[in-house]
Order: C-alpha cells, then sequence, then structure tokens
C-alpha cells in the first residue's frame, strides 16, 4: 500500500511525463480506494474546466477515463468508462481540441464523428453507447490517452509543426521540474506504477 498513492494527492500530469506514453491496463476490480480516486479525478477536472480525464493523466496505469460534456457537476452527467472498446466508426469531422495535459494549447484533429462505446460504469454495468458530437469526440480523445497516443499525434504535419515550439517549452519545464527533485525518476515512477497494477489488473 505504501507505493498507492492517497487520492487527495493526485495532480494531472504534462507532457512529456512518461506515464502519458504507457498504454493503460484494464481494470479487474472497483474498491473504496478507486473510487475515491475517481471522485478526487472529477474534482481535478472541473477545477482545469475540463470535460473528460484519463487515468493515465493523473499518473496511473488503469483503463478508465470520466468525463463531463459540461465541466461542472451540477450539469450533465458524470460518465465514468471502464475498460472502453470503441467500434463502428462512421464519417470524419474536424475540431479543435485541447488536453488538461497540454494546458493551453490547441490544435484541430480529424476523427470519427459517429463512433460505438463498451466499456463498465463504476457500478459494473455494461455500457453500450453509439456516441456523436462532442461525447464522441471527448471519448475518441481519452481513449486515445489509455493507449499512450496524445490529441498532437493525430494532428496533420502542418499542425504538429505550430505546436512544436509549445511542446518544446513543456519538455524544458518537465526536465527541470524533474532536476529540482519535483518529479520523480522514471525507475520510481515504474515501481509505483506496478503497484497499482498489481492491485486492480
Amino acid at each position: 500500500m505504501s507505493t498507492l498513492c492517497d487520492p487527495a494527492t493526485l495532480q494531472i500530469i504534462t507532457h512529456p511525463h512518461p506515464t502519458l506514453r504507457r498504454i493503460s491496463k484494464p481494470v479487474r476490480r472497483v474498491d473504496a480506494l478507486l473510487r475515491d480516486t475517481i471522485r478526487r479525478m472529477f474534482e481535478l477536472m472541473y477545477e482545469s474546466r475540463g470535460v473528460g480525464l484519463a487515468a493515465n493523466q493523473v499518473d496511473l496505469p488503469l483503463r478508465f477515463f470520466i468525463a463531463n460534456t459540461k465541466a461542472d457537476p451540477a450539469e450533465a452527467e458524470e460518465l465514468v468508462f471502464i475498460n472502453p472498446v470503441l467500434s463502428r466508426p462512421k464519417g470524419l469531422e474536424e475540431a479543435e481540441e485541447g488536453c488538461l495535459s497540454l494546458p493551453e494549447l490547441y490544435g484541430h484533429v480529424t476523427r470519427p464523428k459517429r463512433i460505438r462505446v463498451n466499456a463498465y460504469n463504476l457500478n459494473g454495468q455494461e455500457i453500450n453507447m453509439e456516441l456523436d458530437g462532442l461525447l464522441a469526440r471527448i471519448v475518441q480523445h481519452e481513449t486515445d490517452h489509455l493507449d499512450g497516443i496524445m490529441y498532437t499525434d493525430r494532428m496533420t504535419t502542418t499542425g504538429r509543426l505550430s505546436v512544436a515550439e509549445a511542446l518544446d517549452d513543456f519538455e524544458t519545464d518537465f526536465a527541470s521540474r524533474r532536476q529540482l527533485g519535483e518529479i520523480p525518476n522514471d525507475a520510481d515512477i515504474e515501481t509505483r506504477l506496478i503497484a497499482w497494477e498489481r492491485r486492480y489488473c
């Protein structure tokens, strides 16, 4: 348990933190700690005015994400997608996206307009939804996170060039914070992630 963090200490991690590139493992159990962790994730998401947040964005190696299309607990529905699987993509649509792990950075990404998602909610009930609009884009964006994919990876070559300088700034800041001891080294991160996987995967 010593390597499993208190949910109250969770924070959103930013590029190029290694957990953002880690492929998440399926969740096999839900307990009080995971429920508290998800509640904290909603708090962090709302504090940042986000509409979706994947587990690896808070440095967890687990295959789930949360969403609320209104970014407000008083509006819309709080959704939890555990072990999501996407299928039946239809159409294409380009739209601007941002990411809480790349704050203040935006870019256009082309994704399917409609998608089907199969997953489980926090109560173990199966989710089968045909999605379009904003929720379809959120679900695709967050599922990408669980596969170690950032939205910038899906931008056009020209789009990626337009954000290259900003990404360099994130990397410089990350290196500086790690040098100051604010971010653990890769070995320590790996040890903690494995502990979470052993508990839930």
